[in-house]
């Protein structure tokens, strides 16, 4: 998706080592296939997983320099040749991946993200040329049209960004484990963009909504500002003793080394605890989830086929993650923002108005 040339055609920041640091980098986008659209990126929301890449904390797999960015929103600048479902001018939003083999039992389940033969991350990845893929920190990205999604008129284009990964990241797992129904509890840990979301679309289906925090500070926003039902400090053993047996699922969105003991046992007897973050490890005692019948599942973004249905409801139900906009030039500090928990909820980039 991009080579790296003093005269290239696409500005972006990158990290060019492990200290993460993002500066300005220029690059060339690969040519616009048949197949493909170009999309003018507008806005690029900021997730834990630019902070781990651009730091080479994902199993050591960073290839620098790495252009961060996989929530992206724009709009479409051109379309291939045989491309139908798009033209210029459209909204759409792009996600983690941009390719996968379109042939496999989960390509035609629309599970892309899951593809047999290996999916194609927006950054990190090689792409159909050989090149190797770069993010939405950048002022464009070229994309095969089948992984690409629609941004509904009505949709503020800065906020669909995060729906990309924090949205869909907990949308998926809450539809795919039935907690859309009313009265159904559910536990959320972590109040970051993950855990936010997993709260508003709580409490829009009805549910009765726990959060879970280590830090004090978050409890009159996840009372008075998400109306979640209750906060539990974890610190605090008598209030996590209060939980034993009462939640349905819980969703855990927190990326730091934490003890999984103390919340499966807060699970009802054939509960499903949903990890979502990306811990450096995870530690339980099985007979928990052997007595307790838990089911532990793991989900990260999902298909087009979800994603699209996700960004279409959340247009005509006014579902809003809460964000706050900043230029490119502030990307590094709001990844350290982000490793302080200085964030309320998402860091969105406006491309458009500051790399230039």
């Amino acid at each position: 998706m991009g080579s790296e040339t003093p005269e290239g055609n696409c500005l972006a920041w990158a990290a060019k080592d492990t200290s993460g640091v993002l500066s300005p980098f220029k690059f060339s986008r690969r040519a616009v296939g048949s197949d493909d659209i170009s999309v003018k990126i507008t806005h690029c929301g900021i997730c834990y997983g630019d902070v781990m890449w651009s730091r080479n904390l994902f199993a050591g797999l960073t290839k620098y320099p790495l252009v961060p960015g996989h929530e992206i929103s724009g709009i479409v600048q051109e379309v291939g040749a045989n491309v139908t479902r798009w033209k210029v001018g459209d909204r759409v939003g792009v996600a983690s991946y941009v390719n996968s083999c379109r042939n496999c039992e989960m390509c035609d389940q629309y599970m892309e993200y899951h593809c047999v033969k290996g999916r194609t991350l927006i950054h990190n990845g090689i792409d159909v040329d050989g090149s190797i893929t770069r993010g939405g920190y950048s002022t464009f990205v070229v994309v095969h049209e089948r992984y690409v999604f629609r941004i509904p008129d009505n949709y503020p284009a800065d906020l669909a960004a995060p729906l990309l990964c924090a949205g869909i990241c907990v949308y998926a797992p809450m539809v795919q484990h039935n907690m859309t129904k009313p009265g159904r509890k559910l536990g959320v840990i972590g109040l970051g963009g993950l855990g936010h979301l997993a709260v508003i679309f709580g409490k829009f289906w009805g549910l009765e909504v726990t959060v879970f925090s280590t830090s004090p500070w978050k409890k009159d926003s996840a009372l008075n500002e998400l109306k979640a039902d209750r906060f539990v400090l974890s610190s605090d053993e008598e209030q996590m003793k209060s939980m034993v047996k009462s939640l349905d699922c819980i969703i855990d969105c927190a990326s730091e080394d934490h003890p999984l003991d103390p919340y499966i046992v807060c699970l009802k007897a054939t509960g499903v605890f949903v990890v979502t973050g990306a811990p450096p490890e995870m530690k339980f005692n099985p007979l928990h989830i052997i007595l307790g019948k838990t089911t532990i599942a793991g989900y990260a973004v999902d298909g087009t086929k979800i994603t699209q249905e996700m960004l279409d409801f959340c247009a005509e139900n006014k579902i809003y993650p809460i964000i706050e906009t900043i230029p490119i030039q502030k990307a590094y500090e709001a990844h350290e923002k982000i490793i302080k928990k200085e964030v309320k909820y998402r860091f969105v980039i406006d491309i458009e108005n500051s790399l230039k």
